[in-house]
């Protein structure tokens, strides 16, 4: 007959101390790498994990020669440590908006490599929340679109800046800005070096290029029409192989112009080799109300207004 567990009394201080660094050490991926985020030694965490594991009464995960790797009954509760602090900061963001300060925390999602962009809102709403509250923890994760909308969705993250691309059921948006991207190459290309008006579109289609893993259907039609002989996740790593000179690829004009203007980029056939993408702020449709995700959202809005007050 199979061991059974008496199911959890309650969830104490204890638990959510052991399952907070639970949750460090599955998304460091391991004991060792876990060490510096949590400023204790691996004993220690092991200790934890130990605790954690007798408490619950499940195998989390199997550690040793081959390697850390969760257990099945430790990605579920994984999972649902994640969904428990989701609702531990709902409920914060709740009381503070019964006292009417701005307290707790704003996680957000971000796509790569938009510091560079000359419409600064996302950076101009952070800097005001400061300013009216000075309490509020800001915790901003650079990810993928898709895991972005996932955050969203599952209350990880309040409010998400992704490319807009398909309108999802349980999801709330509304444009930010449009980015502009060329088709460059850089400094070593045998094309760099070319007059604009010589170089041909056989030629391009000709060259080695760089794509995306996560490209917008705007950027997928033009990449198509592309020699594709290398991937990246993230617009750094598209940059990182164009910069060797062995590959052209799509930048946004704002992200490439560091190089541009040192004269280390160029852009190829900009008439024909460009496209435009709108980004959209998101959040969770139906959330619970949060007096930070709200000031949040309202002061971006606002800088939009005032950018078109300026112009």
């Amino acid at each position: 007959m199979p061991k059974t567990f008496p199911a959890l009394p309650q969830v104490t201080d204890a638990e959510i101390r052991l399952l907070r660094v639970y949750k460090m050490v599955v998304e460091c991926g391991g004991f060792s790498a876990a060490e510096v985020e949590l400023n204790i030694s691996r004993s220690a965490i092991s200790l934890h994990m130990a605790e954690l594991e007798q408490r619950l009464g499940l195998r989390l995960c199997r550690r040793g020669r081959a390697g850390f790797m969760l257990t099945e009954e430790g990605r579920q509760v994984y999972e649902a440590t994640l969904r428990l602090f989701a609702a531990l900061e709902a409920f914060r963001g709740e009381v503070s908006s019964v006292h009417a300060r701005l307290r707790g925390e704003l996680n957000i999602g971000i796509t790569d490599n938009l510091v560079t962009s000359p419409r600064m809102r996302v950076t101009h709403a952070l800097r005001a929340l400061k300013q009216q509250g000075p309490e509020v923890r800001v915790n901003i994760r650079m990810i993928p679109p898709n895991e972005i909308e996932r955050g969203v969705l599952d209350g990880r993250l309040h409010v998400g800046v992704v490319p807009a691309r398909r309108a999802l059921p349980g999801l709330d948006s509304f444009s930010l800005y449009s980015e502009d991207s060329r088709l460059y190459c850089a400094q070593g290309h045998p094309l760099f070096d070319r007059p604009a008006e010589t170089v041909t579109l056989a030629e391009v289609a000709a060259c080695d290029a760089v794509a995306p893993i996560h490209a917008t259907p705007e950027a997928m039609d033009l990449h198509q029409t592309l020699n594709i002989t290398a991937t990246a996740t993230d617009r750094e790593g598209v940059a990182f192989l164009m910069l060797t000179g062995c590959y052209v690829g799509y930048l946004p004009t704002h992200y490439a112009q560091q190089w541009v203007g040192r004269g280390l980029m160029r852009p190829l056939l900009p008439q024909t080799h460009a496209y435009s993408v709108e980004f959209r702020a998101i959040t969770q449709k139906g959330a619970h109300p949060n007096l930070v995700l709200e000031t949040f959202l309202t002061l971006l809005r606002q800088d939009d207004s005032h950018q078109m007050n300026k112009s």
